[in-house]
């Protein structure tokens, strides 16, 4: 199975925010949000798997800024690690005021997926292989993540997570 870039990952999403997508305040409803994320980052992670991918985890998403009616959102998506059948998507959106020109970051989050052939089994996925110095630093941060996200899932045990531990107590761990 051969490896691919991030890039050959990478998906840009725009929404226009409309008044149905909004709270009572005008902004942007969260769940709304997380909804056209998840879609960005399902893009990203079939493009990297070549296969059907099902949303396994989302990591904490912060609400930095409000995003308001009217506001133009883009969500930019790509695989920052690939594991044994799972893949890591980071996201990150931006909010766009046309009439103004302001644009501000508004979130970021990680999403993880599982690939799965047509009997829904899991099934391995391609390597990926960083190209810029972006792409490797969070490449080298995804397995923290995993393993922080198997350690609150109750799939691992705190003292299985090295990678966590040496972050701690460095070479000693």
């Amino acid at each position: 199975m051969n490896g691919k870039s991030p890039q050959e990952s990478h998906t840009i999403m725009n929404e226009l925010v409309l008044p149905n997508d909004t709270n009572t305040l005008n902004n942007l409803m969260g769940g709304r949000l997380l909804h056209w994320m998840d879609i960005a980052a399902a893009i990203s992670a079939q493009k990297h798997c070549n296969r059907i991918v099902v949303t396994a985890s989302v990591d904490n998403v912060s609400f930095k800024k409000p995003i308001k009616l009217g506001d133009v959102i883009t969500i930019e998506a790509k695989v920052s690690r690939a594991f044994n059948t799972s893949v890591e998507v980071r996201l990150d959106v931006w909010a766009q005021n046309i009439p103004s020109g302001s644009k501000v970051k508004s979130n970021e989050a990680y999403y993880t997926f599982v690939a799965l052939d047509s009997n829904g089994c899991t099934i391995p996925v391609p390597e990926l292989i960083p190209e810029t110095e972006e792409d490797m630093i969070l490449y080298e941060g995804a397995l923290r993540r995993r393993q922080l996200r198997l350690i609150l899932g109750g799939k691992m045990k705190p003292n299985d997570a090295t990678e966590l531990k040496a972050l701690f107590f460095g070479n000693e761990a």
